[in-house]
């Protein structure tokens, strides 16, 4: 006997990052599967942090969905995919994995502002693709040698945009946030909720089993 369909679409993650599954299990929302694709993610010449951020995101959402597709019991599903870039001015910080880079990130963001953007992507069930942008203003203290010795050898920042991680220890140097934190953590929640809530995944009916209304 076949199984009915489900209730609202299957949602696959385009990505196999800790942190947003852990950002979208604060929201109650467990994938139901995790599909990560591996693209180039090297920026295009005079390509803007924001227009980054939206050509990752969609590029990955696109690739993830097609792996969804062959898996047929997936059937409905909806592919979120996320991509985080931090930016001095047009300048895109990378996402460090060697000390270079981590100290070159410090001594940029050091007593300056500087910005944060997420793009989301939503391939939809029947493959339209849904596209948000979340940019959060943030301000670092001025840094001393001994702060930035220090955070460099904990490596807290390797794989960060920007080299940190506002929610551990990098939390001790910033001094003004304006947007949404949990965005420069690496997935803006409130956000995310309405694009999945636009294709009937809305995180807040999970919390009580209220799938249907």
């Amino acid at each position: 006997m076949t199984a009915p369909p489900p209730a609202h679409p299957r949602l696959v993650l385009a990505s196999g990052s800790p942190r947003r599954l852990l950002l979208l299990a604060q929201i109650g929302v467990d994938p139901d599967s995790v599909l990560p694709s591996e693209i180039d993610e090297t920026p295009r010449r005079g390509e803007s942090p924001r227009g980054l951020a939206q050509r990752l995101a969609a590029e990955k959402a696109e690739a993830s969905a097609a792996l969804a597709a062959k898996l047929p019991d997936l059937a409905p599903f909806v592919t979120l995919a996320a991509d985080t870039v931090v930016a001095v001015g047009r300048r895109i910080l990378p996402k460090c994995e060697i000390r270079d880079e981590a100290e070159e990130c410090l001594r940029l963001l050091s007593g300056r502002a500087h910005r944060v953007y997420t793009g989301l992507a939503l391939v939809t069930a029947t493959g339209a693709l849904r596209r948000r942008l979340v940019e959060t203003r943030v301000r670092f203290k001025r840094l001393s040698r001994e702060e930035m010795d220090a955070y460099v050898a904990c490596g807290e920042w390797r794989g960060k945009a920007g080299g940190y991680a506002i929610q551990g220890l990098a939390g001790a140097f910033v001094l003004r946030i304006v947007g949404s934190y949990t965005n420069v953590v690496g997935l803006p929640l409130a956000e995310t909720a309405a694009l999945l809530g636009g294709e009937g995944c809305h995180p807040h009916r999970l919390w009580t089993g209220n799938l249907l209304k």
